[in-house]
């Protein structure tokens, strides 16, 4: 936002311009450690922020409902390039306006009400709009959900699999996660799924950014018919979505997404996604990303060695969970709560097949690639995971969560936030 615009605001509408001030404060003074969260480009900033907020774009380039589309055209054209380039995918559709209905046309290209999808489990680490009971698709598909193996560090046992699947006959399915820390075997999701005849997905929202880098495996090398991933979590880009496809089905794909679900796309959104596919495609992204896996392993590292005890046992990705209650002996809510107060953010999170209620699981869920963007390395993650172990075990004691915070607030006071510096 620049100097003008902030003037005009804190003079028109000073309570909203306190909120901003304030979250911006917030930001800066604490370590943000919500995986699905991150600091975007100052560039991508810029555009979010600029006319391209203005402009109605219904339709596809060369094909809208509306004039004056010459740059709109452009730059939708060149995320589109992009995102093909970087995710090596036969085509792309940038406009989706962020996850649910990035993949809720992802099943509306292909699916009829009532088609069966295999998915994995909520409390295993899938997603919600991958056919949770309480969202509006697991009503109109039958979701069957697959789980994890918690005794074997949460692997997937891909012969248990394959005879679900050999069962129920789905017409999708579906790999990705919200909150699996291990990394995803493709080849063998795509043999399941040649097996019986159905049509593969990956969404790979959380660790888009890393397979952009090329730090993780790529769905799309492995022959999936569909990848969707967001753009703002490991990728660091603007809030939305992008479907990634096989040409075969690059038509079904685009109507689903328009003028099946949703009306004009975001451009603004769409200017910050070409941004950050072009970061994405420069070596410094690749490096992030590497520290981003390594941040992460250092952590899991220490907290296992302090006693924690963590889901899967480890991580081989960007995001770690902690059974709060067998480690600590306080639920996740409880554990959320007392880290806000020591200026670390995190978020509750159920374990598999977690006996507790959602709003207050039994597991914390946290990741790197926030405190990574701000350039925190080793020696940080080593600070951290101590902090963390200190705090959860003594959430009532005053003096030592003050003590913490003070520590936190000086860590960050030599690591900015991108934009805000």
């Amino acid at each position: 936002m620049s100097t003008t615009c902030r003037d005009q605001l804190s003079q028109f509408d000073p309570e909203v311009f306190s909120a901003l001030v304030g979250e911006e404060r917030r930001q800066a003074a604490g370590i943000e450690m919500i995986p699905s969260e991150n600091y975007t480009y100052p560039e991508v900033l810029a555009c979010l922020g600029s006319v391209f907020t203005n402009k109605y774009c219904e339709g596809y380039p060369g094909r809208r409902y509306y004039g004056g589309q010459d740059f709109t055209d452009a730059i939708e054209r060149l995320a589109v390039e992009r995102a093909r380039q970087v995710f090596h995918a036969e085509h792309a559709n940038v406009q989706p306006l962020s996850g649910s209905p990035m993949n809720q046309a992802a099943y509306f290209a292909f699916l009829a009400p009532g088609d069966t999808v295999l998915a994995m489990d909520l409390s295993h680490g899938g997603h919600l709009t991958h056919g949770a009971p309480v969202s509006h698709m697991g009503r109109v598909f039958n979701f069957v959900r697959y789980k994890t193996e918690p005794d074997r560090q949460g692997a997937i046992d891909f012969d248990a699999l394959l005879a679900m699947a050999r069962d129920i006959r789905p017409r999708l399915l579906l790999c990705g996660h919200s909150s699996y820390p291990r990394d995803l075997d493709y080849q063998a999701f795509k043999r399941v799924a040649d097996e019986v005849g159905a049509l593969t997905m990956a969404d790979i929202s959380h660790i888009g950014g890393l397979v952009a880098a090329g730090v993780l495996g790529n769905p799309c090398d492995a022959g999936f018919d569909i990848v969707t991933t967001t753009t703002h979590k490991s990728l660091r880009g603007p809030r939305g979505g992008l479907i990634l496809t096989r040409a075969a089905h690059a038509k079904p794909i685009d109507a689903a997404v328009f003028p099946g679900l949703q009306g004009g796309p975001h451009m603004n959104v769409i200017a910050g996604t070409a941004i950050t596919l072009k970061k994405a495609a420069e070596p410094e992204f690749r490096t992030y990303a590497e520290q981003v896996l390594r941040n992460a392993r250092i952590l899991a590292e220490d907290l296992i060695a302090d006693g924690v005890h963590l889901v899967t046992g480890g991580t081989d990705n960007h995001l770690l969970v902690i059974d709060t209650i067998m480690s600590f002996g306080i639920d996740g809510r409880i554990a959320e709560e007392t880290l806000d107060r020591v200026g670390i953010t995190t978020n509750k999170q159920i374990i598999p097949d977690d006996p507790r209620p959602p709003m207050r699981p039994s597991g914390l869920r946290l990741g790197t690639p926030a405190c990574t963007t701000r350039g925190m390395g080793d020696a940080e993650m080593h600070r951290l995971a101590a902090w963390i172990g200190d705090a959860l075990r003594h959430p009532n004691d005053e003096g030592r969560l003050t003590r913490i915070a003070g520590d936190v607030r000086r860590l960050c006071e030599t690591f900015p936030v991108p934009g805000l510096a």
